[in-house]
């Protein structure tokens, strides 16, 4: 799975991770920054999704879709579809771009929408990837974690470098007898969550 990316996932790879917060992109918002994960955070992502459980997997936020090529060799490799939901328009345009220039349209649907709209659709999660905006953490995870299939796991990403503004979301987290839960130390800081 990971020693041997396509040349097609590679080479988009390797395009997003050039833009990843160096280039500004200028429209009716202003300006702003552009952020993907680490690649060392991608390839823990991929070595999770393609050990989870049976069932639905999906993404919530999906930017530019670098995550999404990450979990697009797991999701090949298993057999597996991935949904992934964003609602920015320019991220849509990148991420319709990656998904064809990376030739991963068979294996991941992009949904322009909000995911908390879309969510009570989809049954028996087994996989969910959290990376939107931090104040909407806490209803993405109780939209997902009824959804969750024993075993299932949801990642939710900035644990670490947005530690300050999840702190009471990180601490109900920890409390709930739902999951077991851990923040390991890779990329920004990565929210693991088992369904128990």
């Amino acid at each position: 799975m990971l020693h041997n990316i396509p040349a097609t996932i590679l080479s988009r790879m390797q395009f997003l991770e050039g833009l990843d917060g160096s280039q500004r992109q200028k429209g009716a918002a202003g300006e702003r920054r552009l952020y993907t994960i680490t690649p060392d955070t991608g390839r823990f992502l991929a070595i999770l999704a393609a050990g989870s459980p049976g069932g639905a997997w999906v993404e919530i936020g999906t930017s530019s879709g670098y995550s999404a090529l990450w979990l697009a060799l797991a999701a090949r490799q298993a057999g597996r579809k991935l949904t992934t939901y964003e609602i920015d328009a320019y991220k849509i345009d990148l991420a319709n771009e990656t998904i064809r220039e990376a030739q991963v349209g068979d294996i991941v649907e992009l949904v322009e929408g909000d995911a908390r709209q879309h969510l009570n659709q989809t049954q028996a999660i087994s996989f969910c990837f959290l990376d939107a905006e931090k104040g909407i953490y806490a209803e993405c995870y109780e939209l997902v974690v009824p959804k969750l299939v024993k075993g299932g796991l949801l990642v939710a990403d900035n644990a670490i470098s947005h530690g300050e503004q999840l702190a009471s979301f990180l601490e109900r987290v920890e409390l709930d007898g739902r999951v077991d839960s851990l923040v390991v130390p890779i990329g920004y800081g990565e929210l693991v969550c088992r369904k128990a």
